[in-house]
């Protein structure tokens, strides 16, 4: 296999599954963090687990492909399958280590959009929230992956789906949202952090794209990793061959990943 053909969302997942630590619960939505933990409970954090809304709680990769978290192959193998009630419950109790973020739009300091957006005058109405909010709201840090499209990013979000470090600063702690808010943003570009004061800052580059190819896509001054912690922006760790292998052995027709 050839370490250097990769695709953009196959990039995406091998730097969402570094997001994982050893041992953590990763409370895991749909498509790409679906294999995410899956390769990450392969290599590097093998005591990791995942929880899923439906309710099924596993230890290990799945036993087939997933389209969806609720497939039979999810449920094979499982540690358990209990209930929704019991998945958000764990949360309420501050158990979810990292949780996985998707949205529409993204503003300067991470607050999600999945509900309502505006296009050519005309309001369209997008999935809302699911357990999206709960996820934001009481996970010990948040991992957000989305396309890298200049449309998705906003100044302040027109509807504010699922809180991150809502105005910048101590926003959380002054209004009582018990977990820590989004960490780290993964594009099909760049991966991103955000600063002490939550705000959204260029961590590192995929292969091939500089930071003049993004800076603009952002209705703000992007602060850059040399502002921030005063190391220079990094590039972003590729797939590698055992990494790549794995990715498509749970994604063999490329569904999630192509």
């Amino acid at each position: 296999m050839d370490a250097e053909s990769y695709t953009d969302r196959e990039l995406m997942v091998a730097a969402a599954a570094r997001e994982i630590d050893d041992g953590d619960v990763a409370f895991v939505g749909m498509r790409l963090p679906l294999i995410a933990f899956q390769v990450a409970v392969s290599t590097h954090a093998p005591d990791a687990i995942s929880v899923f809304e439906s309710g099924v709680v596993r230890d290990d990769p799945a036993s087939d492909f997933l389209h969806t978290m609720c497939d039979l192959p999810n449920l094979d193998r499982a540690l358990s399958t209990t209930s929704m009630i019991d998945i958000m419950s764990r949360l309420q109790r501050g158990e979810i280590d990292v949780g996985f973020l998707g949205g529409a739009e993204i503003d300067r300091y991470g607050n999600l959009n999945t509900t309502r957006v505006t296009s050519r005058s005309r309001e369209i109405r997008l999935p809302g929230s699911g357990g999206a909010c709960d996820i934001a709201c009481l996970s010990q840090r948040t991992v957000v992956l989305m396309a890298h499209e200049p449309r998705r990013f906003v100044e302040r979000v027109t509807y504010n789906t699922s809180p991150g470090h809502g105005a910048g600063g101590d926003w959380r702690a002054r209004e009582s949202v018990a977990g820590g808010g989004p960490e780290t943003l993964v594009t099909t570009k760049a991966t991103f952090g955000f600063d002490h004061d939550g705000e959204l800052y260029v961590k590192s580059l995929h292969p091939g794209v500089n930071l003049a190819e993004i800076a603009d896509d952002f209705p703000w001054d992007l602060k850059t990793a040399a502002e921030v912690t005063d190391d220079p922006i990094g590039r972003t760790e590729p797939p590698s061959v055992d990494v790549l292998e794995l990715i498509r052995e749970f994604d063999p027709n490329g569904f999630w990943t192509r």
